[in-house]
């Protein structure tokens, strides 16, 4: 009895762990495709002057493999983040501003009609 409340036990901390993990990776990803929009153009800028130094050494690569080591670093950028943030012990339901994950009310928006001064209690 005491195995299988163990096992069930490690079981569902590990699928928590894994939900965690890919929800922080999801987050991550969003986060750097939005909010880091001007860095993303930084890195096209430096990879096209990177590429374009490259082609006279690697004539038929060079593209591809700046391309690809860009992406690359920013994808281990985003899983690396992610595991610490998992393995630090942060859940997404922990952080204020990521309200919009989980689904809550924003609670700094409410509705006011062109007849509320009329109609509605302001005095909430």
């Amino acid at each position: 009895m005491e195995l299988t409340n163990r096992e069930s036990l490690a079981k569902s901390y590990s699928l928590a762990m894994l939900k965690s993990f890919l929800i922080w990776t999801f987050t991550l990803g969003v986060c750097l495709l939005v909010v880091g929009f001007p860095l993303i153009v930084l890195m096209v800028t430096v990879g096209a002057f990177l590429a374009i130094t490259l082609q006279s050494v690697l004539p038929v690569s060079a593209v591809l493999l700046v391309a690809g080591s860009l992406i690359g670093a920013n994808i281990l950028a985003v899983v690396i983040g992610a595991a610490i943030l998992t393995f630090k012990g942060v859940h997404p339901e922990e952080v204020h501003w990521l309200n919009w994950l989980h689904g809550g009310p924003d609670p700094l928006n409410e509705s006011v009609y062109a007849a509320c001064p009329l109609t509605c209690d302001l005095t909430k």
